[in-house]
């Protein structure tokens, strides 16, 4: 049930077309990084320093910050719903963070503990709304995304904590490395290690496996959907928490509007990674590669000298293509499986 790939979703297929679609659905991670490879081939004709050590290092640390986020909306899109307010997530709890170190009223230790539980009461929110209120997942958020943002707007104003503001030394994570790798691409893989064996190896991951695969055989086989639902909510927002933490830590200088716009990455990283957006397959480790595909493309456009406006774009032709791509493969599987069973 916990398969990464579409397969997963129903069952696999004898024909040799659907061995080879089903193939493809795992091997979006491969791809990814056998793209980047040539991206990186081909612009570094253009901006030589594009693979450099210092550059790709620090494509990697922007990355990490939308790469945790992405593994908490991995968990929510693999249950069949998406989560939207991440980026008011990501903002308020930057602000919150942020200013309470600003006026010395928490040391570093308890804002990110308090940054974190305040992430986590976040999701738990979207949770009983979408499992309680039984909300559909997407005006839920939706609507919580502009709460949350207004609260930021509220408790923020027109202040913006300047990095000055900030411990000495509480930035510094964004720079410092372990035996050459940077501190918060070692966050981010701890968190995906976590959550993969989480996935794979517990009760609670083929739950949330089977409830996003089909969710009437989930309910007949006992399955508490609704507590699945609601503790990937709450981890999403946790995971959201970590990601404003880790903003303020990378950019110091924040305000209410931090954040804003982040989702569109988020969701697009979480899709592009091979999470399939119908739910039920997918893993945090193609979550996570996909944030970090999408910020080699981001910077290759700064280094060849295009728009960012450019970036907007390609996010909304990843989305639409990699969930085209996905609904084309579990079409192609369906009728694979469905000649193969009247034989």
């Amino acid at each position: 049930m916990a398969e990464s790939g579409t397969a997963a979703t129903i069952g696999m297929v004898p024909t040799t077309r659907g061995r080879w679609l089903a193939a493809i659905a795992r091997q979006r991670e491969l791809s990814l990084v056998a793209i980047m490879v040539v991206l990186g081939g081909l612009v570094t004709l253009v901006a030589p320093q594009f693979l450099t050590i210092s550059n790709i290092s620090q494509v990697a640390v922007l990355a990490s910050v939308i790469a945790v986020a992405a593994v908490g909306e991995a968990l929510v899109v693999i249950t069949r719903n998406v989560d939207l307010s991440v980026e008011a997530t990501i903002g308020l709890v930057a602000y919150s963070v942020a200013r309470v170190l600003e006026l010395h009223a928490l040391d570093a230790t308890a804002a990110i503990a308090m940054g974190l539980g305040l992430g986590l009461i976040l999701g738990m929110t979207n949770g009983v709304i979408v499992t309680i209120f039984r909300v559909p997942a997407i005006v839920a958020t939706l609507g919580t995304l502009s709460i949350f943002r207004g609260l930021d707007y509220l408790i923020a104003g027109s202040h913006q904590v300047p990095l000055a503001g900030l411990p000495p030394g509480f930035t510094d994570a964004a720079r410092d490395t372990f035996f050459g790798l940077p501190y918060f691409v070692l966050v981010t893989v701890v968190i995906v290690a976590i959550g993969s064996v989480v996935l794979r190896s517990t009760r609670f991951g083929r739950q949330l496996y089977a409830v996003g695969s089909n969710p009437e055989a989930a309910a007949i086989l006992g399955i508490p959907s609704r507590l699945v639902v609601f503790t990937a909510f709450s981890v999403c927002g946790l995971l959201a928490g970590a990601a404003g933490i880790l903003w303020v830590m990378e950019f110091g200088t924040i305000n209410g509007t931090s954040g804003t716009g982040v989702v569109l990455a988020v969701v697009a990283a979480v899709v592009v990674g091979g999470v399939n957006i119908f739910g039920g397959s997918g893993t945090l480790a193609g979550a996570a590669i996909g944030a970090l595909f999408l910020g080699f493309i981001a910077n290759a456009l700064i280094l060849v000298g295009l728009s960012q406006f450019w970036l907007q774009a390609i996010y909304g032709v990843v989305i639409l293509v990699a969930v085209s791509a996905d609904a084309f493969i579990v079409r192609r599987l369906k009728r694979a499986n469905s000649r193969s069973g009247t034989r």
